[in-house]
Formats: C-alpha cells, structure tokens, sequence
C-alpha cells in the first residue's frame, strides 16, 4: 500500500482513451546544505470509481500491497526540510504523454538503462514515463518486441533447487537460543494472519515475539498469545481507498492527503515498534531481527538503522523472475516478465521516497537515498519467503538461495470455534452450500452484487452463505430459506461446509478454500487477487476470475456451474491431497532461522550493543 498524486488536472485533448492515463512528470528541486529531489508522477484525467483489482492491496497491502494492480504510484509533492530551512524551487520540467499515443515498445538498450542505478533521476524519470502506461485499472503496461530475447532485457535466469534448503545452517530449531523478534506488518487480517501463525510457533521454540500492526487487530493479536505494538494506519481507510481507486491514484486531490497521511502514520511508527516498551504494561523491548511483508515500506531503513537482520514475507511475488510477471503489472511477452517488477518497484519508490527519506534523516540519523533504484534504494541481497503451496506455484528457478516458498501458513480457529446452532441446523437442512464474501474489501453497490449473488443462486438451483463482511452484503427484501446471511466465521471450519467459494482472492482466502477441496471463483478487486484469479484457473481447480467491475449475472452463473464440474471438484480434491503434508509455518520459521547472520566475529572484536551479530553470532557460534 504505497503513495499518492498531487495536483490533479483534466486532459484538455479532445480525443482521449479510456484505457489508458496520461501521466505526467514533474520534478522540485529542494534547496538546502544537501540537494535533493522530489519526482511527482501525477494523472491528467479522471479517474473512474469501478473497481478492478493485493493487496497493494495489496494489490499487497498491500497486501498486501497494495488493484488489478496497484501499479500507478505517485506523490504529493512534499517539500524536504533541512534543518529548519524548506525552499523549493520554481522551476519545474513536465513531461507529458498523450493519451492517444499507443504503447511504444521497449528496447533492449531501455531495459540497460532501467537496471543501471548510476543514471539521474531525471534521465530515468523520462525512460519510465516514456516506455510504461498506467492502465485503468491501475496496472502497470509496457510492450516488448517479439523478437527480442529475455537475456537482451536482463532477464537471464540460472537454475536453482525449488525447495527450502534445510542442510544449510541453523535449522534446528530447539538450539537456539532466544531471540526478541518484531513482526512488521501492513494490511487487512488476511495480511496478519499468517503471521500470528509463525509468531505462536516461534514462541514455542523459546522466543519473544512482538507482532506490531494496526490497532484494528490488537485484540485478535493478543488473543492468540503474542505481544502486540500499535503501527499507524487504518487497514479499513487503506482497503476502501484501494478499491475506489484501482490502486494507488486517486479519484479527487481530496483524498490525497488523507492517503498520504495513512503512509507517514505506518512509516512513523515502525522505528518505535522495534524498540520502544510495551504500551500497556511498561516491559522493555528491543528486536533482535525484524520480519516484515512489503507494504510496511521503511522497514529496511529501519533495519539498517539498527543494524540488526530483517527478512521480508510476502503472500505474493516481489522478487523477479522470468516465470510470471510482477502481479501489479501487465506485460504478454515473457521477455518483459522479470524486467516488469523493476519498473513497478521503481513506481513505488518514486510514490514514498520523500517519506522515507524524511525518516531516514529526522528519526533515523541515515543520510538520505538520493538516487531511484530497485528495491526502493536497497541491494536485492535481503533474505525473502514466500507464503503460498509449491504445490499451487512452484518456486521459480531463477529465484536463488535467499529466496524460499514455505507453503501456505495456516492458523488454526477451527478447533476452538463453536457454530451458532442456527447455522449448524441450517447446514444440516440441505445440500452443501456455495460460499460466496469478500472479506473486508468494500463493496461499491452492496444491494446490487446482493442481488445478484442470490439471483446466481438460485438460477443454478444452489442453496448459498454470504458473508456480510465490511462491504455490508446480505440486505435481502425477504428472507430466504436458501441463503443464510453471517458475519465473520473462521474459514478452515465453514469452507469444509461448502460445496464451492466465491471470494476476492486474497491469498490466505485462496488457500482456506484450496486446503478444503473447494472449487473456488476469484472475484479480485485488487493487489495480487488478480495472481491468484490466474493461478487458480490454471491449475484446472476453478473459472477465469471476475474482475469486479465486471461482476454480473451471466458470469456469476456460468462461474457457479464451472465449479459444479465433476472435473472441477476432482482437481480440487487433488490439489488438497498434495498441499496436506506442507506445514508452511515451520517452513516459515525455518527459513527466517537458515537466513540469519551466521558469521562470528573476530575474537579480538567485541561487538557493539546494536550490532546484528551481537546476540546472533552467539546463537550460532560458527562461520
């Protein structure tokens, strides 16, 4: 879930594509003792409130983060302040495309120039703008020639193993001495989820573990056993404000500020989350190692800071390979596929870099990033997990050793949970049901898509669950004896209810309904739902997705009777069998374990206090 536009200016061309946005560039040049930049990408038409598309947001957050894709990052332009001294210049360069210019392609000498991290910013500024359009649906497109080669783009891969390599290192587990572990993450509960999961399992190996995300999830965190650490932001703001605009542009400069603000908050608070004491009970705390998913931005600046180890998990692809393109983009061509998550996360950082480099400077004494490069400034050495089945998506073979899929983390709710007894009677009236929610994604027209889903229902003669959610489905005229209407229920128990699932696709969703052999219909609203609509179609176990601005009768009945394949239901049940030996929490824990620090230091060097060796190396005591 990353940053926002400025200054928002209607398209005076007469002729205009509503696929495509223009967007322009501006850049403010802040004087002061050190120079330095803000780039303002910045859209030139209005924006429809449909919905497309985590996330963001998600996407992944955000998504996690963060929209068919998240895609189009931009900044309100954000004066710097040295010292007490803000100034920024008048003049400006815009760079405009036009709307009804079609896509032009990407060259390979492009694709040279977007990996060098040594060109200008300006330079590269003018490469992004001129070689990627930012769609309607908020993904990023470019073109690539069909006769150009993947390794002229950079996107050579070299062939890896396809599994967490637990030969390496410290992975047993019950040897390691403990560790104060922070957890920062960002998103909607689907986000947290998994990662109460890992931080229960970490616990039972003997280390503290402070889970630091929104105050909406403060209960649900303690509840679970964990230490908890409020981090700013609203994950219902954040969520609505995805959907409504496809991603990160929004469809007025009123809101800007309000998302801009959401962005300090969480960047703000990630600092005194890693050391500050337990708010409510005074204990001191300071981290060790740092987990983290993406949308938490600022994280590895803070990490750096304290110079202590930071592994980043993520439910959906942030790390490049030639296997699929980056979620939050589109690109046909597999040449272009590795090269897509560069110039994403190049749009990223241009949309909070002036965020974080004022934390770099007011909180955490690091001088400023003053050049736009991958992995918003930072080298790709970081250490990554990915939370999904290999079963579902096999990893990669140009992802390297630093690089795991752990499987699907999954919380047990089921085996405490109690069923109103209403719901339990119902389910034993009829046949099994179609589940059909979205979680707490907002719904643009609740009585609408409530009409639909029940007329669905009953034209292909199923009796169905809707789930309320935040997007406040479920006001029927009437009660119907075939619909049952309920609020939050833990997934692993009611989708072994259900015949199939209708739901958004975010991913621990995605993988409930899998586990439970349900044929399952991705509605995606944004993020990498749409990754996870395409997955799930590919691997026979349901329909194409439904973007939902495209929901509607007819599809929704031809979904519901895709799914009621026999076929469909025996590639389900095939897929469960396999994900039913992963245990993606310990390979979670295993992974964060093998990717830390292991070198001793010198025996005539006694390390620092806030060294990331300092209680590491004695954990392992071997190079």
């Amino acid at each position: 879930m990353a940053e926002l536009p400025d200054n928002r200016r209607r398209s005076s061309s007469s002729s205009s594509s509503s696929s495509d946005r223009s967007v322009k560039v501006e850049r403010e040049f802040v004087t002061g003792n050190e120079s330095t930049t803000n780039e303002v990408v910045d859209s030139t038409d209005s924006v429809s409130n449909g919905v497309s598309a985590i996330n963001g947001e998600s996407s992944s957050s955000t998504s996690g983060i963060p929209s068919t894709g998240l895609s189009k990052v931009t900044t309100l332009p954000v004066d710097i302040s040295h010292g007490d001294k803000i100034e920024s210049s008048p003049s400006k360069f815009k760079l405009e495309r036009s709307k009804t210019e079609r896509q032009r392609h990407l060259r390979p000498e492009d694709a040279a120039q977007i990996f060098n991290n040594k060109i200008p910013v300006q330079e590269k500024l003018r490469l992004l703008n001129r070689i990627a359009t930012v769609k309607d649906d908020g993904t990023v497109e470019f073109d690539v020639p069909i006769d150009v080669e993947p390794d002229a783009l950079g996107a050579g891969s070299k062939h890896v193993n396809n599994v967490i390599d637990d030969s390496h290192g410290a992975t047993d587990l019950d040897y390691i001495p403990p560790l104060n572990i922070v957890m920062l993450i960002v998103g909607t509960r689907g986000d947290v989820q998994p990662f109460v999961a890992i931080g229960k399992r970490l616990q039972d190996y003997g280390h503290r573990v402070r889970l630091a995300t929104h105050s909406n999830f403060k209960e649900f965190v303690l509840t679970a056993g964990l230490e908890f650490y409020p981090l700013g932001g609203d994950p219902k703001v954040l969520a609505g404000y995805m959907v409504k605009n496809k991603g990160f542009l929004p469809s007025g400069p009123s809101e800007i500020p309000v998302q801009r603000n959401q962005m300090k908050e969480i960047i703000n608070s990630l600092l005194p989350a890693c050391k500050e004491p337990d708010i409510d009970s005074g204990v001191p705390f300071k981290a060790d190692a740092i987990m983290a998913n993406p949308p938490a931005y600022g994280h590895t600046h803070v990490a750096e800071a304290l110079q202590i180890p930071i592994h980043i998990f993520f439910t959906m692809p942030w790390t490049p390979t030639a296997d699929f393109p980056h979620p939050l983009s589109r690109v046909k061509q597999q040449a272009g596929y590795r090269l897509s998550y560069q110039i994403v996360d190049s749009l990223i950082w241009l949309g909070i870099r002036d965020m974080i480099n004022d934390l770099r400077k007011k909180k955490l004494k690091l001088r400023p990033v003053t050049y736009l490069s991958g992995s918003q400034g930072f080298e790709n050495d970081i250490p990554h997990a990915y939370i999904w089945s290999p079963h579902l998506v096999p990893k990669p073979k140009d992802w390297g050793p630093k690089i795991d899929v752990v499987g699907f983390c999954f919380l047990d709710l089921a085996s405490n949970y109690e069923p109103p007894e209403s719901l339990v009677k119902w389910l034993e009236d009829g046949d099994k049901p179609i589940y059909i929610g979205f979680g707490s994604l907002p719904v643009q027209d609740p009585k609408k898509m409530t009409q639909i889903i029940v007329e669905a229902l009953e034209t292909t003669g199923q009796r169905g669950i809707i789930n309320k959610g935040w997007g406040g489905l479920g006001d029927l005229t009437e009660p119907k004896d075939s619909i049952y209407l309920l609020d939050n229920v833990p997934h692993d128990w009611l989708f072994l209810q259900c015949k199939a699932v209708v739901h958004h696709g975010g991913a621990g969703t995605t993988a409930a309904g899998l586990k439970a052999a349900c044929p399952t219909t991705i509605v995606p609203f944004f993020g990498d739902q749409p990754f996870w609509g395409e997955r799930v179609h590919d691997r026979g176990v349901g329909p194409p997705p439904i973007p939902v601005d495209e929901f509607s009768l007819p599809k929704l009945i031809d979904a519901i009777n895709f799914m009621l394949d026999p076929k469909v239901k025996e590639h389900a049940i095939e897929l469960a069998k396999a994900m039913e030996n992963e245990d993606g929490v310990t390979g979670a824990v295993k992974a964060f374990f093998k990717q830390l620090p292991q070198k001793k230091p010198e025996t005539n060097t006694e390390p620092s206090p806030s060294s990331c060796f300092s209680n590491i190396a004695r954990c392992f005591g071997h190079s």
